[in-house]
């Protein structure tokens, strides 16, 4: 009869597992929909909302390491200076997947239709969950 039990809150404890990791990732992709929509109506400061407003958010890219919400905020600004530029974002998330209670890392491919020529690429972000929100403390791309 203890057998069962423990089986059966083995059984309990692994559903709400999953449950509560489906919840984690369905608030991670409700994060990068508003991006992409902030990002396709060339709202920068909206997009990023997304990220970690921190000293310690880190973007790595062509450039190098971008350390810093504002140095992020500012790349951005320069990379992307018009609505030319930022075009219409969509995105293809391939992976996400828990490193620990309160992060996750996404893989996936971003496609730019803009005025000044396409442009594609593949990202990997950091999300952790920072007073109860889902924040990008770190993100790559090419």
């Amino acid at each position: 009869m203890k057998k069962i039990i423990f089986v059966l809150c083995l059984m309990l404890a692994y559903g709400s597992y999953a449950q509560n990791e489906e919840a984690d990732k369905k608030a991670i992709q409700k994060v990068l929909k508003e991006q992409r929509l902030a990002w396709s109506k060339n709202n920068i400061e909206k997009f990023m909302e997304g990220y970690w407003k921190s000293d310690s958010l880190k973007f790595y890219g062509a450039n190098g390491v971008t350390k810093g919400y504002d140095a992020t905020l500012a790349r951005y600004k320069k990379a992307y200076p018009s609505e030319d530029h930022t075009g219409t974002l969509s995105f293809r998330i391939n992976d996400i997947s828990k490193i620990c209670a309160d992060a996750y890392f996404v893989l996936g491919e971003y496609h730019l239709k803009r005025e000044v020529g396409n442009a594609d690429g593949i990202f990997m972000q950091v999300f952790k969950k920072i007073d109860g929100e889902w924040k990008i403390i770190a993100d790559t791309s090419s």
